[in-house]
């Protein structure tokens, strides 16, 4: 589950409780949200800029190889919702100073040591929930410690 307001992916294991990463998430306009599946993994993914992210952010390659200096970082999972891709993912960084902010395209990025950790207990298939802004878990403990008695 990812929780984009709260900056944070939960993988929730199965007696209920969960271990939490630390994410960067999309900036306002950018985020995706809704219901997927892991529809591949990679270890050291290329990346393909979009021609979205080609306007957004000024003039990039066509391809950069998976490696230390690929945004993409050690690993991705690739988010499929109605059995296509939705082009966004699951990865990881070479921007590990970023954790805790909303400034990617929408991909979520984690730590790379995180990704790892990840990508190793994820299987393809799973599913995975994003909530968007104001449905997440961050909203839900606030509105909790407001209450008085």
């Amino acid at each position: 589950m990812v929780d984009t307001d709260g900056r944070y992916v939960y993988y929730v294991l199965p007696e209920g409780s969960a271990i939490r990463y630390g994410a960067i998430v999309g900036e306002d306009g950018q985020a995706w949200s809704g219901v997927a599946t892991v529809g591949r993994k990679e270890e050291w993914p290329g990346w393909t800029p979009t021609e979205g992210e080609k306007r957004r952010l000024g003039p990039l390659p066509n391809y950069v190889e998976g490696g230390a200096r690929n945004p993409m970082g050690s690993r991705a999972l690739y988010l499929y919702a109605g059995g296509k891709d939705t082009l966004y993912r699951i990865h990881g960084t070479n921007r590990p100073e970023y954790i805790g902010h909303a400034i990617s395209s929408g991909c979520i990025r984690l730590n790379n040591e995180d990704v790892i950790d990840l990508y190793s207990r994820v299987k393809t298939g799973a599913t995975v929930v994003v909530l968007g802004p104001k449905q997440g878990l961050s909203r839900v403990a606030s509105a909790d410690s407001s209450h008085s008695n």
